[in-house]
């Protein structure tokens, strides 16, 4: 039951000063105003508040502050990189700057944590044995001096980046994200259970799970539809935390991409759509899969509903596959959701030209 303690305190907290934060955050002006902010995806009418990063942040700190061995080296490191990652989120979300900057910023934060030991060091063959990724060690040169990095390393920084960018292109719609995150949280702190909390990743990795699922869903009281505060960029901190839960024990990865999965096939289609089409994969539009469900008639609330319904069938399916399982799993989420997405493309490509003729 203790170990359930974290988000019920983090749940409590987040519901708290969120509206709190909104008094404050109304006070500096930021705001996302469609008027203001050109951007493509941009779906509301009115102004509202962003900044919703402030809230979670908060909750899952003083969760962690009270459950997790804060003298911990990685602990320390974890939420130093992720309120970094907070503060640049905060001025994006009122000046809006250079997605190539803030990208800069994704790595650099995501360096911070490796650094402190957080890595893969190995992932279960679904065929069978153990790959040991921190095996194999790639020198390179830096400033003059011959450096080591493992390749568990450099998978780690990966996976540590695209995390963070991909769950922000996840909350197109009111609700979204807090809802797929707190699931996504929930399950991989349910599958760290198995773990022994004596050993400090596996605290650390339940705690922290537990702090994020809570915070989200106590978010989600006023992001859902219609939405009194956004998450804005500054949320960024809570996907940063949520990566390196999944990789403090490299059995929770395969876990992590099957109960993101939706989110995560959206990722790699807008990064490939984008490139074959000639254009920057930052660049912005308005041809995620939540603006498809939206231009075929589902509703924000509907849209919302729809990926929470599939993050906790496959997190609640994935909890109770073995490896091989998963990866079977795996491969028939990419084919259904890929496969959904190019139809619904050629659907609404399909009823543009009719309206143009």
């Amino acid at each position: 039951m203790i170990a359930f303690l974290p988000f019920i305190v983090a749940f409590i907290v987040t519901a708290i000063v969120t509206p709190i934060c909104l008094i404050f955050i109304k006070r500096l002006g930021i705001f996302d105003d469609p008027k203001v902010h050109k951007h493509p995806a941009i779906i509301h009418k009115k102004p509202i508040p962003r900044g919703g990063g402030i809230p979670l942040f908060i909750g899952i700190l003083i969760a962690g502050i009270l459950f997790l061995p804060i003298t911990s080296k990685i602990v320390i490191a974890l939420f130093f990189a992720s309120f970094v990652s907070l503060v640049v989120g905060i001025i994006d979300d009122k000046f809006d700057i250079s997605p190539y900057l803030r990208f800069f910023i994704n790595i650099i934060v995501a360096l911070i944590v490796v650094g402190s030991g957080v890595g893969i060091p190995f992932i279960t063959n679904p065929l069978g044995g153990i790959l040991y990724l921190n095996a194999i060690k790639i020198p390179f040169d830096f400033l003059g001096l011959q450096v080591l990095i493992t390749f568990s390393d450099i998978i780690a920084i990966i996976w540590i980046v695209w995390v963070m960018n991909m769950l922000n292109w996840s909350k197109g719609v009111d609700g979204q994200m807090p809802g797929i995150v707190g699931i996504s949280a929930f399950v991989i702190g349910l599958l760290s259970l198995r773990f022994p909390l004596s050993e400090q990743n596996s605290l650390i990795a339940t705690v922290l799970s537990f702090a994020i699922a809570g915070s989200s869903f106590g978010f989600l009281l006023f992001n859902f539809y219609p939405a009194k505060i956004f998450p804005g960029y500054g949320a960024t901190a809570v996907y940063l935390l949520l990566a390196v839960v999944s990789i403090l024990s490299g059995a929770k990865l395969a876990t992590a991409i099957l109960v993101m999965g939706v989110p995560m096939v959206d990722g790699i289609f807008t990064v490939f759509r984008r490139i074959l089409s000639g254009r920057s994969p930052f660049k912005h539009d308005k041809k995620h899969l939540h603006h498809l469900l939206l231009g075929i008639g589902f509703s924000q609330r509907s849209v919302a509903l729809f990926y929470w319904f599939i993050s906790a069938i496959v997190g609640a399916i994935s909890l109770l596959l073995s490896s091989r399982g998963k990866l079977f799993a795996l491969i028939m989420v990419v084919v259904l959701v890929g496969g959904a997405i190019l139809f619904l493309h050629l659907v609404l490509s399909h009823n543009n030209d009719k309206k143009n003729i």
